[in-house]
This record gives structure tokens, C-alpha cells and sequence, in this order.
């Protein structure tokens, strides 16, 4: 008897050649819709510029994956995680932008969404495995399940996978681990699933979708202005709409060009201080303001034995950034991670991921503390 595999089927490419994938493989495959978000309850359509009055962007996609359902002969079921996300996923989002830092939503709603209820789902209905459209792949070293970097390193979406425990990456299949994305398209249009063989990858919050995220958050966090300042000058150049609206490295959006005396220098924020509302920006293409070499890590999700000695480690510090050599040394249950050059823009609040020189993830964490040169950079 073929095993039985419940995946995630979203309305895009990837989790649709997945399950072609999966059935080529002659798996028993039935696809899942997960919604999580409910646009009207929530009343964030301001800033979202694909909803129009016809069709909100996730009742598209439902309807996408019941015509690659039907194409590709499988069951459709839809299962809502509506509270459970915003439980555990949207509420933390909020909560860390309140304290002013950078959190992505996208880990926390793999953990705690698509491989939590949802796997739990799947095991008490008698399924043998889950599966998504990530671009990854499963490996085991030393006795244990990791996920390591997948076939198409532009797509690897490891990152966002660095809080799954062993027992949610044994549990799952990630078909889409030897293929790139143009072949998944082209896959597509081949077997007529033309809805989704050209249709633009989701770059936005997870479940949420693409918008204009300051207008997003305005239903969230009242606008309040506040002084922008030179931190070497302690010049006022402008004022900004809300602190907790922009990212440490942000250059776009900051109004404050054509200054008096500066010629064509590109500014930058370098600090934020939530407290007085203050950001705090510099200029040039780069800047010591945004460098650290060293961090500490809580949160931690680490897979095998734990290192006694500093091991050496590959970081990304976010999504697509390439990676940094560091040394990385438990303390207690936490990390500490010594870059062996230092890094621009290590943002507290996001997540840095830990891989071996094979590209094997080892594991990942919240970026807590910034320091550069000894001095605690994020305060």
C-alpha cells in the first residue's frame, strides 16, 4: 500500500509541482488549503493594494488550488488556522514591533502552523507524511534529520524552516528538493496548469500577502512623528511618520534628500530609539553605525548534540544574505556567535540561521544583542 502524504496546497507553482512530484513518486496524495487570515475580521485591507471588490487575493488562491486539485486528480480539503496564527504568530509579530525590532512572521508560522496543526492534523487522520513546496532537503548526519540546502540555491528556503524540531522535519517531504524554479514552471505549463505555471511567487508576510506594509501597520500602531537626526551631527534632517515603521539599513522612504550642503548622499537609519521615538540616520554606501561582530542568540532550536568547544559555522544573518563564516559556543541555552569579519545590519528580532561548511542546517535562532568592537550595538 502507497503512503499516504497531506500537503499544503497553497495556489501557487511550488506546492502544485510538489504534488505532481509526490504522485510521480507514487505517493497517495491529497491536498490541504490552509487559511489563516481573515482579512475582513481583522479590518487590514488598508494597504493592500490586490484587493479589489471582485475577489480577495486568498480566495484566488483557493480557487487556483481547487483547479490544480482537480488537474492532478487528488482530494482537496481546506482547513482554517485562523486563531492558532494568530495566536502564536501575529501576536508575537506585533509584540516585537512594539519593542522597535524586526521580526519574521514566516519562521514562527512554519513552526507553529504548517508543521504544528497541521501535522497533528495529518497524523490523526491517518496520514503517513506532510509535505510543502519548500525548496529543501532532508538529510541525516550523525544519527540525526536536518534539512540541508536544496538543488536550487536562489530558491533555498531553509531560513525559514530554522525552528522545526527533528521530529517535524522527519515527518515531512520536501519533493521540490532537486529542481529549480524555472523547471517547476516549466513543468507547469506541460501539464496545463496554466493558472499557476506563470503566477508571481507570494514575497509577503505569510498568509498575509504583499501590501504597502506602513499603511499595513498604521491599523496596528497609531502614526506618531518624530524626529529623524544625524547621529554624527546631531542635526534634525527631517521628521518621520512612526519609528516603529522603519528597518535598521532602510535607505527608501525616508524623505529627507536634497539637503542643504549634502550633495547626493544616500542616508540611511543606523539606530532606532523606540523610547523617544528617535531615528537615527547616517550616510554613504556603507557605515561602522550598522556593524557588529558578535551576537547573541535565544530561541534556540538546535538539532544533535550540542558543541562543547566553538564550532565553526556558516550564518545567514537573513533570507538570501550570503554566508558569514563564524565561530559559534553554547551558553547554557543560548548562543553566542563570533564573526570572523564583522557584518552589516545584524537586526535584532530576526532570525540567524546556523548551517555546517556542506550546507547542512544545524539549526537557528532570535537575534537578541548586537556588539561591535566589545560595545553592545543595539541599544
Amino acid at each position: 500500500m502507497s503512503k499516504k502524504v497531506l500537503l499544503g496546497l497553497s495556489g501557487g507553482v511550488d506546492s502544485a509541482i510538489a504534488a505532481y512530484k509526490l504522485k510521480e513518486m507514487g505517493y497517495e496524495v491529497t491536498g490541504a488549503f490552509m487559511r489563516n487570515w481573515d482579512a475582513m475580521a481583522n479590518g487590514d485591507y488598508l494597504g493592500n493594494p490586490t484587493v479589489n471588490d471582485n475577489q480577495c487575493p486568498q480566495e484566488k488562491d483557493w480557487d487556483d488550488a481547487k483547479i490544480v486539485a482537480q488537474k492532478l486528480g487528488i482530494p482537496l480539503i481546506r482547513i482554517d488556522y485562523i486563531k492558532e496564527y494568530w495566536d502564536t504568530v501575529f501576536s508575537y509579530f506585533l509584540e516585537e514591533y512594539k519593542k522597535g525590532r524586526t521580526p519574521n512572521p514566516d519562521v514562527l508560522c512554519n513552526k507553529n502552523i504548517k508543521f504544528g496543526p497541521f501535522l497533528d492534523y495529518a497524523k490523526s487522520h491517518g496520514f503517513d507524511y506532510i509535505a510543502m513546496g519548500h525548496y529543501a532537503k532532508k538529510v541525516v548526519l550523525n544519527g540525526h534529520t536536518h534539512l540541508a540546502k536544496p538543488y536550487d540555491l536562489n530558491k533555498d528556503q531553509t531560513y525559514f524552516l530554522c525552528e522545526l524540531s527533528e521530529e517535524q522535519i522527519s515527518s515531512s517531504l520536501f519533493p521540490m528538493e532537486d529542481i529549480t524554479k524555472s523547471e517547476a514552471r516549466e513543468i507547469a505549463a506541460k501539464l496545463g496548469l496554466n493558472e499557476v505555471a506563470a503566477k508571481h511567487g507570494s514575497t509577503g508576510i505569510c498568509f498575509i500577502g504583499e501590501r504597502n506594509f506602513r499603511q499595513f501597520l498604521r491599523n496596528y500602531f497609531p502614526a506618531t512623528k518624530g524626529d529623524i537626526i544625524d547621529i554624527e551631527t546631531g542635526r534634525v534632517l527631517g521628521t518621520h511618520t512612526g519609528v516603529l515603521y522603519y528597518t535598521l539599513g532602510q535607505r527608501k522612504g525616508l524623505g529627507i534628500g536634497g539637503i542643504k550642503g549634502e550633495g547626493d548622499a544616500t542616508w540611511f537609519i543606523c539606530k532606532k530609539d523606540v523610547e523617544n521615538n528617535i531615528l537615527y540616520v547616517t550616510k554613504g554606501e556603507t557605515s561602522a553605525w550598522l556593524l557588529s561582530d558578535e551576537c547573541e542568540i535565544t530561541d534556540v532550536n538546535w538539532i544533535g548534540e550540542k558543541p562543547i568547544e566553538p564550532l565553526p559555522v556558516q550564518v545567514k544573518f537573513r533570507y538570501r544574505q550570503k554566508d558569514n563564516p563564524c565561530h559559534l559556543r553554547f551558553i547554557g541555552e543560548n548562543v553566542h556567535l563570533d564573526y570572523d569579519t564583522p557584518v552589516e545590519a545584524v537586526t535584532p528580532g530576526q532570525f540567524a540561521v546556523f548551517y555546517s561548511e556542506d550546507g547542512v542546517m544545524l539549526g537557528g535562532g532570535i537575534i537578541d544583542r548586537t556588539y561591535y568592537q566589545g560595545k553592545r550595538r543595539d541599544k
